[in-house]
């Protein structure tokens, strides 16, 4: 692309097509959750095809889910998927980069488990999580720009969730979080940009803040009460 190329205004077709593509990369285990929301941000934003260009610039050409099960089937493909978290009378904890498709399947008996999705690898755009606690509970961190639907079913318990609640963008993954409770509890943080790359506590502090409406400016390091 020219330099002269680079300073052309771009349209929301052109959006579009960059949006499409960081998912088909996402869909491969190429971006995680926060790495796709952080990008999709910026290509919404974007005004010239530059700015577009670079979000895809350290992506290689013509991703798609065919050529990743190709590369599996030569024994060249990514890890193991989480399907299981077990914890009894004990904590679990999951956080940094995994490879996350179809359904994770969450047990907490007298424990708890905290489930970090920012770094997940999600492919094929949609995750179920099942959630199964007997007196215990979860922490569960997403972006808050993702498609988020929560359901289930509590017997003297329940669950809660902290952050603002936005519409989707666009062809955002899909997270269906289902909780189904004995005597326990579960607490969905649905998480601002401000979060990325911040601890737990940080991140958490951070959605209670989004809910209030007193979010820091994006240039401030957030203040923990």
């Amino acid at each position: 692309m020219s330099e002269s190329d680079e300073s052309l205004r771009v349209s929301d077709a052109e959006r579009d097509v960059t949006l499409r593509t960081l998912g088909d990369h996402a869909a491969v285990g190429r971006l995680t959750l926060d790495e796709l929301e952080e990008r999709s941000g910026q290509a919404l934003a974007a005004k010239t095809r530059g700015e577009l260009a670079a979000l895809t610039s350290d992506l290689p050409a013509g991703a798609s889910p065919q050529g990743a099960q190709g590369a599996q089937a030569r024994g060249t493909g990514p890890k193991r998927p989480v399907r299981w978290m077990v914890s009894i009378m004990s904590g679990s904890h999951r956080r940094g980069r995994f490879r996350a498709v179809g359904n994770i399947n969450a047990v907490a008996i007298m424990g708890g488990d905290e489930i970090d999705l920012r770094d997940a690898e999600i492919e094929g755009g949609e995750l179920t999580l099942n959630l199964f606690a007997l007196m215990g509970g979860a922490n569960i961190y997403v972006p808050d720009s993702v498609d988020l639907e929560v359901g289930g079913f509590s017997l003297m318990g329940g669950h809660e969730e902290v952050g603002r609640e936005l519409s989707p963008r666009p062809g955002a993954p899909l997270i269906r979080i289902r909780v189904y409770n004995l005597m326990s509890g579960a607490t969905i943080y649905r998480l601002p940009p401000q979060a990325r790359g911040q601890s737990l506590k940080q991140a958490r502090h951070l959605a209670k803040q989004a809910e209030r409406g007193q979010l820091p400016a994006p240039d401030e390091r957030p203040a923990l009460g």
